[in-house]
């Protein structure tokens, strides 16, 4: 981060924020400077990432045409490798809205109903005071 910067340069810049800024607002101006910076850094990487992405997709988008053109015969393993994880997303994207099969009632067990001497032992337990 410091590439430009020795040991010697950082000692004197906190001198003079020291002096400038005062003890009591120094570490106040240290943590937001340092909170600003790790912002622009999450900031930079996020727009990697999605630049990294588009890329992906772009160059999956190309091997498809190429692929198209060769008419899926024939492919370098590359385009075939495209194809493949192509595949594997439309797999992915529809698996979620298959619709699963809802139990019939036959599977269901059937809700036991108390007998009466369990409800008059739940009621007599009811009928106690806490405490």
């Amino acid at each position: 981060m410091f590439d430009g910067i020795g040991f010697m340069e950082l000692l004197l810049i906190g001198v003079l924020g020291l002096v400038v800024l005062g003890p009591e607002r120094l570490p106040v101006a240290v943590r937001s400077i340092s909170g600003w910076i790790r912002a622009m850094k999450k900031m930079a990487n996020s727009v990697k990432d999605e630049l990294e992405q588009e890329l992906k997709i772009e160059q999956l988008h190309t091997d498809l045409k190429k692929a198209e053109n060769q008419g899926l015969k024939n492919l370098a393993p590359e385009l075939q490798d495209s194809i493949d994880q192509l595949k594997q997303a439309a797999e992915s994207v529809n698996r979620p809205y298959q619709v699963e099969d809802a139990p019939s009632a036959k599977e269901t067990p059937a809700k036991e109903t108390p007998t009466t001497e369990t409800a008059s032992t739940e009621n007599a337990k009811s009928d106690k005071p806490n405490g």
